[in-house]
């Protein structure tokens, strides 16, 4: 499927630096966003080593079939990009701890990580954490992840608004993450996007900040290119008091055709 992109990361307007990184390799049909935690150095690096074990990975594997020698078990049951993109997670998962191994002062750090790649005609996304995609289509704005966040599980559950969750203080704690311990259980959804569908990855100091109205305004104004939309969604989570570092990446399905 043909692909265009736009990204914007910012540290926001409480914190000295972004712990945040983000891939975007079109010619892999890959896309990723990663919200570090555990510190100014410590969050920076975990959230870099997962999107530069990720995006290795998945260059390493572009053509491989379900035939190869896979680190992992190879499941059956999803997509190949599912299978390329649990691997590349787990995998990013262990350089964390190598790192951790190497060095004293990364001890504790995680990172959280989204990630989508497209084939010739579908999509997979994974995710492990709070740093949420949505998907624009038909004019309406769907959440395609589920956050693994203390706060997200009550609201699930129907014990906790939304509105409370915004403002809880244990909004920013998260129940998984690639933090160097066991393989993490990672999340994967299988998608087939249409031509003016619209992709956004983003870590959750908007997320948490921005109101999904909000979001949908901006993401569905097909006056906008890309790259505007990304600057007023950061502007947005600015506006909203910019507690955390931002991260907006959106990806925007042009055609079906075969890559």
């Amino acid at each position: 499927m043909k692909l265009s992109w736009a990204v914007r990361t910012d540290p926001g307007l409480r914190r000295s630096s972004n712990e945040d990184s983000y891939c975007t390799r079109p010619d892999l049909g890959l896309f990723v966003v990663a919200d570090g935690m555990g510190g100014h150095v410590a969050g920076e690096v975990a959230s870099r080593v997962a999107v530069e074990t990720i995006q290795t990975f998945i260059a390493e594997t572009a053509g491989a079939d379900k035939n190869r020698t896979w680190p992992f078990p190879f499941e059956p049951a999803i997509s190949l990009e599912g299978n390329r993109l649990k691997a590349a997670f787990r995998l990013a998962n262990r350089q964390i701890a190598n790192a951790m191994d190497d060095s004293a002062d990364l001890r504790g750090m995680a990172t959280t990580a989204s990630a989508v790649l497209a084939g010739k005609r579908s999509a997979c996304v994974a995710h492990v954490g709070d740093s949420r995609i949505y998907a624009m289509r038909d004019g309406a704005l769907h959440q395609l992840t589920d956050d693994h966040s203390w706060v997200e599980e009550q609201v699930r559950a129907g014990t906790m608004t939304e509105a409370a969750a915004r403002h809880h203080p244990w909004r920013n704690v998260v129940t998984r993450a690639l933090s160097g311990g066991t393989d993490p259980d990672i999340d994967t959804i299988e998608i087939a996007p249409q031509p003016g569908e619209r992709l956004l990855l983003c870590s959750d100091g908007l997320s948490g900040v921005v109101s999904h109205e909000t979001i949908a305004s901006i993401l569905g104004d097909a006056t906008s290119d890309l790259d505007t939309i990304c600057e007023r969604l950061v502007a947005a989570a600015n506006e909203g008091g910019g507690p955390d570092n931002i991260t907006a990446l959106v990806v925007e399905v042009s055609a079906a055709d075969v890559r």
